[in-house]
């Protein structure tokens, strides 16, 4: 694959070194807005995009990928608030999007494991449940987008919750989602359900950021000749 790395953060490094050892090729590299002016007869040549920005630059860079028909994989979260507007034009416009709030393999199991979890728990009423997640301090979103994935299964599978807030003081109908940013820590997430009895926690710890490269990698040779857009479950088969 021809690929431009749009972020040239500790992500983007890592991709790109990746993807050069895997015989891929960096056709371009934009980090800063006047990059795409600079780039523009590169990014020609580029069979697909890989995004990982910041909250306030990804809307952007998808756009700018967007009007020169680049398929685009992003791995940026914090943008939740402006997705269904970015999804809508994408299947109106027949472009290539695949968004992902993490590309880890390991993840979205643990994803299914924690919804299988919840449609049993939703039998227990006498358990309370939270999420925890904890980050590097460089992260600039929280809770994490993969806390939300699970905040959100675990209200559409629990039903006496009815949302979720990044509050610890929670009432009783919603999930409690507390993060932590602590040193280089790669990303921990924890679901425990508690009851006065016993305790009952599902964990995820990454041990690197190189899974989450290799999975946006898969996810960019998956998207190619795909229009509209696309998640880790379209290209895992996983079902809600």
């Amino acid at each position: 694959m021809k690929i431009a790395l749009i972020g040239y953060g500790k992500m983007g490094k890592l991709v790109g070194k990746i993807a050069t050892e895997a015989g891929h090729q960096i056709v371009a590299t934009i980090d800063k807005p006047n990059d795409w002016q600079i780039n523009e007869a590169a990014l020609r040549q580029a069979d697909v995009a890989i995004e990982f920005s910041t909250p306030d630059a990804v809307v952007e860079n998808i756009y700018e990928c967007f009007r020169r028909n680049i398929p685009v994989v992003t791995g940026t979260t914090g943008w939740e608030h402006h997705k269904a507007d970015v999804r809508a034009y994408c299947v109106q416009n027949h472009q290539t999007l695949f968004a992902a709030s993490n590309f880890s393999l390991g993840v979205n199991v643990f994803f299914r494991l924690s919804r299988q979890l919840a449609a049993m728990m939703n039998e227990l009423p006498g358990y309370e449940v939270r999420i925890d997640e904890t980050h590097h301090i460089h992260k600039l979103d929280k809770p994490s987008g993969t806390a939300r994935v699970l905040a959100d299964d675990l209200v559409d599978k629990l039903h006496h919750k009815t949302g979720w807030s990044s509050d610890k003081n929670t009432d009783n109908e919603t999930i409690a989602v507390i993060s932590h940013r602590i040193g280089e820590v790669n990303g921990e997430h924890i679901v425990t359900y508690t009851s006065p009895e016993d305790i009952i926690e599902i964990k995820h710890t990454a041990l690197s950021r190189r899974g989450f490269a290799l999975g946006a990698l898969r996810a960019a040779q998956w998207v190619m000749g795909k229009k509209g857009f696309f998640t880790m479950d379209d290209m895992t088969g996983a079902a809600h």
